[in-house]
Parts: structure tokens; sequence; C-alpha cells
């Protein structure tokens, strides 16, 4: 059975699936992900979902406030095992719900060309491309999306 929990950065099971994100995103990057990493902290981030299957933790996400009507979708993450459930899908939604319970309207992320399973997630919850933003306008790499939340 799998069940979503809120929490905020703190919790131990979001730190140790962050830690196993960024292994894989160090392996994918390469020279790049220390560029990317110095944006990446998790430190004070108020609003995690972290995903258990059978109390063990297989997936997570957050988001940080970017501006006064958005939230940037940061750390999303499913274990290899796991992946093609819908985990992904789930963590997600629970995200753009909580946004949405915050007063915010819409949602932003970047994700990176190498991580085609991402782009097609984001895609099918009716994301869309945007110019990337940010620190991301001039990294080849990066890909960001945006969703109006309802």
């Amino acid at each position: 059975m799998i069940r979503t929990e809120r929490t905020n950065s703190e919790n131990s099971d979001f730190v140790e699936l962050v830690a196993r994100l960024d292994k894989l995103l160090a392996d994918l990057d390469g020279r790049e992900h220390d560029f990317y990493n110095q944006y990446n902290k998790i430190d004070k981030i108020k609003h995690v979902v972290v995903a258990y299957s059978d109390e063990l933790p297989v997936a997570c996400g957050a988001i940080k406030e970017f501006d006064a009507e958005t939230m940037e979708v940061k750390r999303m993450f499913t274990d290899a095992n796991f992946r093609g459930k819908g985990l992904a899908t789930q963590v997600l939604t629970e995200l753009e719900n909580w946004a949405m319970e915050l007063g915010y309207s819409k949602c932003i992320l970047e994700t990176g060309k190498r991580l085609p399973d991402a782009v097609r997630l984001y895609e099918n919850r009716g994301y869309w491309l945007i110019p990337n933003y940010g620190q991301y306008v001039k990294m080849e790499n990066s890909i960001c999306f945006e969703k109006k939340l309802k």
C-alpha cells in the first residue's frame, strides 16, 4: 500500500531520498553537477511530500515559494525499483494540491534533458515548456516548465 506524508526538509526519509537523487544526478550531469547542486539545498524547505510503500520511503518531492503566486517544484525522485507505478504522479499531485491550499496559482520547475521520464511526467501532468528562468537561462541541459493550478 502506498501512502504520502506531508512534512518538511528535516524529515530523515526525505534527506535519504534526496541523497540518492543527488548521486543519480551527479552521474548524469558530470561536470555540470556542481552548478546545479548549489541551487538544490534542502535546508529550510517547508513543504515536502514523501511517499511510502509499506513504510519504506520510495519517492519524494518538494515545493518552495518562487514568487507571490508561484511555487517551484524541487527534488522529485522515485526509487528505481518503484518507477512506473504512478508514485511520481501521486507525489506531484499532492504538491500541487498543497500549493493551491496555500493560495498559489501556478507551479514552475526545471528538469534536465537527460531525464526523459521526468520530462514525460511533467508533460503528461499538464505542464508546458517555458523559457529557462533564473539560474537556468544559459544551461543547455535545462528544460523549464509551468502549470497553472485550478
